[in-house]
């Protein structure tokens, strides 16, 4: 072993430059996620191309990337003991880009519409449902009205922290990715997660991972930002929270340029309000099955 060793080395140029060995620190935090190659890859993002402010951008529909206001879809769900001090942080976090906040009430009956309500005068827009229709219509109808370049979804709780932000547009805003997903599990702070969600969502992510080649380390996240482009190029159907595997599904197919950030995480206990279910893991692998085959 250690001729061969010996004979490799004495076959590498000795004039080719030498890369310095990349500590663990080196290590980008911003993660790409199952990238295409080849003809494939060149044929999908085209040529680079100045925007108007000289910045070149590449993206999937051979454009420049125009950022001209980021739109936060909330869905709203019986969340009266957290929505207003959450719609505040998202209100207070420090962007380069203007905002606009669409909350989504997904017939509530604890009070959070009336909150929302409040929230009006201070440049909220608040969409009602006449029925609850679960976690994915309430995103669809945000997404239908979101006027910004780049949409992003936040829950209405506090397990996720507009703080990260900044982290989440960083790949979109450098015009490298169509599609950004915060991650659980690359090193941010969280509070311990329930052992039987841990392993469900990362049988899903696999799953995820097999079925559309990908390297995802969260799919089930909350935290996912898209340019607006991409997700009116595809239709949702998806009510509940099949909404988290059938976006993934659809984006993947699309060959988009797809990160992952690390995030922090405070995660809900049933009693603190926590609403998916066993039920929500089945809808799961039947749209991750589904979308393989039809789109």
């Amino acid at each position: 072993m250690g001729d061969r060793l010996r004979l490799l080395a004495l076959d590498r140029d000795p004039r080719a430059p030498q890369r310095p060995p990349r500590t663990r620190q080196e290590v980008p935090a911003r993660r790409r996620v199952g990238p295409p190659s080849g003809r494939d890859r060149r044929s999908r993002l085209g040529p680079r191309t100045p925007s108007a402010d000289g910045t070149v951008h590449r993206g999937c529909y051979n454009r420049p990337v125009s950022l001209r206001k980021l739109s936060i879809v909330i869905p709203v769900y019986n969340e009266a003991a957290t929505v207003e001090a959450l719609i505040g942080r998202v209100q207070t976090v420090r962007l380069n880009v203007p905002r606009e906040i669409i909350a989504v009430d997904d017939a509530s009956t604890d009070g959070s519409g009336e909150l929302l309500d409040k929230l009006k005068d201070d440049g909220v827009v608040v969409l009602r449902h006449e029925k609850n229709r679960g976690k994915g219509a309430a995103v669809r109808t945000g997404i239908a009205a979101a006027t910004g370049d780049i949409i992003l979804i936040q829950d209405a709780d506090l397990e996720y922290d507009p703080s990260d932000f900044p982290a989440l547009l960083g790949p979109i805003l450098d015009g490298r990715a169509d599609a950004v997903y915060g991650s659980r599990f690359l090193g941010g702070p969280h509070r311990v997660l329930l052992f039987w969600h841990f392993a469900a969502n990362q049988f899903f992510t696999l799953l995820t991972n097999v079925l559309y080649n990908v390297n995802l380390s969260d799919m089930g996240v909350c935290y996912k930002v898209f340019r607006a482009e991409l997700l009116r190029s595809f239709t949702l159907s998806e009510d509940r929270f099949g909404f988290e595997p059938e976006v993934t599904a659809k984006i993947c197919k699309r060959h988009a340029r797809l990160y992952e950030v690390p995030i922090s995480y405070s995660g809900r206990t049933y009693a603190e309000g926590k609403k998916i279910t066993w039920k929500d893991g089945l809808a799961y692998l039947r749209c991750l099955l589904r979308y393989r085959l039809a789109d």
